[in-house]
């Protein structure tokens, strides 16, 4: 079995693919045999029945992982919305135990496996009379810890701290946070780094600056 972690954020559009994209090029640069899986996408462009852009080719072709975009996901949609209204408008339904073998088959398969969310931690994947399953409920039945994607500016302080809390509240172990846009020279980005670690007792494991090509992350990776 690999050794695993979950990405998650705050938020839409806070940056998870490209923090994922930097992450897995850096495990695979230092020769770890190092994979991607992400259970569910929406927002991609199809063509022949293939992936032909998606978060899952952004990540493959900058970390250089032999596979293909199709391999690396079990649902996907081209209407950019969530999870649960985009398998609803599509006449499918999610189906937990498909993402589950998908995920031991990627687990099996590399010796460390990234496995991106959608939206933030509380992402509907089934809403329905009978059922609700978040993306927090998804990340228990792997049982894997998460490290938070977030953006360096003004009101992550506020994201932040609900996104620790609620993932506390449901037993799910941060192993770090990720503050993207990181502004080096800017003080209230400094100040928000600082205060986030104090109010978290969570490490900023590392800081992403707008395109940036390469990540350094602080202390210990997949240990």
């Amino acid at each position: 079995m690999s050794k695993n972690i979950f990405i998650t954020a705050t938020g839409t559009d806070i940056g998870k693919t490209y923090i994922s994209a930097l992450i897995v090029k850096k495990m695979r640069e230092a020769g770890f045999n190092c994979g991607y899986y992400k259970p569910v996408l929406s927002g991609v462009e199809i063509s022949d029945g293939k992936l032909i852009k998606s978060d899952c080719n952004y990540v493959i072709e900058t970390a250089k992982i032999p596979t293909s975009a199709d391999d690396c996901v079990t649902y996907r949609w081209e209407e950019a919305v969530s999870p649960h209204l985009a398998a609803q408008r599509a006449g499918e339904r999610i189906c937990i135990n498909k993402i589950l073998e998908d995920y031991q088959k990627a687990s099996h398969k590399y010796d460390y496996l990234l496995v991106e969310g959608a939206g933030g931690i509380t992402c509907p994947l089934i809403l329905s009379d009978k059922e609700k399953y978040l993306l927090k409920d998804l990340i228990k039945e792997l049982g894997t810890n998460i490290l938070i994607a977030a953006d360096a500016g003004l009101g992550t302080i506020n994201t932040i701290l609900l996104t620790v809390e609620y993932a506390k509240a449901n037993g799910i172990k941060i192993e770090g946070i990720i503050l993207n846009s990181y502004e080096p020279d800017n003080f209230m980005h400094q100040d928000n780094l600082k205060q986030v670690e104090y109010l978290t007792g969570i490490k900023v494991i590392a800081t992403v600056e707008r395109g940036q090509k390469d990540i350094t992350l602080l202390d210990k990776f997949f240990s």
